[in-house]
């Protein structure tokens, strides 16, 4: 019960506009570059025939497979002398690529669908004095950042892992073929287009969250603060609580030594006892009558 009340009260809303739509598309394409790399075995196969048929060896599988320390695979191939064979090892380590690709897919993954929960159930919360849309801008970045760079080392990896892995490379390790009257060729060479597919989806989910960091930027406020809008509560100035402050108490410029009409405004104005009004002030003699 608890459950539907949960659902009924979510905001899933959110998904229709473009912060959790892209979040959605993280959330999927997350799945698929570490699912395309993870899940990943593959196999090659050779054949070395020699001299003597009865020693040759014309299917030797190799096989591969996630997080691919190749120098730990081994396979054996026939010497060409006296029936006897030798164990022989690929060559390189690509595990440190191919795990840190397949980490940054797993963290983006689960940090998306935990960004969807909160987008979708407390929303106001995220929004609340801009901390969760600013730590979800830090941490939009940190993962963009991280997806450029196991992108990047998975590919340089990739590379490397389909040289080693490649037959006409591996037949140089056998002593056999060597020797120009044994016969070695490949026969079957390893698929690797799941492989291919990873390292794409690693440089869209790149494009993904480089993209929503404009998004997740628009919420946290600081746009505000940038351009001088955002003014903080406690730096508004007090207003002033008489005529003295904030310039009404400027001199007239026409008052002083200068002869002329000089009202007093110390006196208010009323209506006498008679009922006529009175104005609240004394005129002053002028300057030049010299009390004539």
């Amino acid at each position: 019960m608890d459950v539907y009340l949960l659902v009924a009260q979510g905001q899933f809303t959110i998904v229709k506009q473009p912060l959790g739509f892209i979040k959605v598309l993280q959330w999927i394409f997350a799945i698929f570059a570490f699912s395309t790399c993870g899940s990943y075995s593959g196999m090659f196969k050779m054949s070395v025939e020699c001299q003597n048929r009865s020693e040759s060896d014309l299917g030797i599988e190799v096989e591969f497979e996630y997080p691919f320390r190749l120098h730990q695979v081994y396979f054996d191939a026939p010497t060409c002398k006296g029936g006897n064979s030798e164990r022989l090892f690929l060559v390189g380590d690509y595990s440190s690529s191919a795990e840190f690709f397949v980490t940054i897919g797993v963290f983006s993954f689960l940090y998306s669908m935990a960004a969807l929960s909160v987008y979708c159930f407390i929303l106001e919360k995220y929004r609340e004095n801009n901390k969760g849309a600013q730590i979800d801008f830090v941490v939009t970045a940190v993962f963009s950042f991280m997806w450029l760079v196991s992108s990047c080392a998975w590919a340089k990896g990739l590379s490397d892992v389909k040289r080693a892995t490649d037959p006409e490379e591996v037949l140089t390790l056998i002593s056999a073929c060597e020797d120009q009257r044994n016969r070695c060729r490949e026969v079957y060479d390893p698929k690797v287009s799941g492989l291919n597919t990873s390292v794409a989806f690693g440089f869209i989910n790149l494009i993904l969250w480089v993209g929503n960091l404009w998004f997740v930027f628009k919420e946290t406020g600081w746009m505000a603060a940038f351009a001088g809008t955002y003014v903080p509560s406690q730096e508004k100035q007090p207003a002033p609580d008489s005529f003295g402050q904030g310039g009404y108490g400027q001199q007239d410029p026409y008052a002083g030594s200068q002869g002329g009409y000089q009202p007093d405004y110390g006196q208010q104005g009323g209506y006498n006892e008679d009922g006529g009004y009175s104005q609240g002030y004394e005129q002053q003699p002028t300057s030049y009558s010299n009390q004539m």
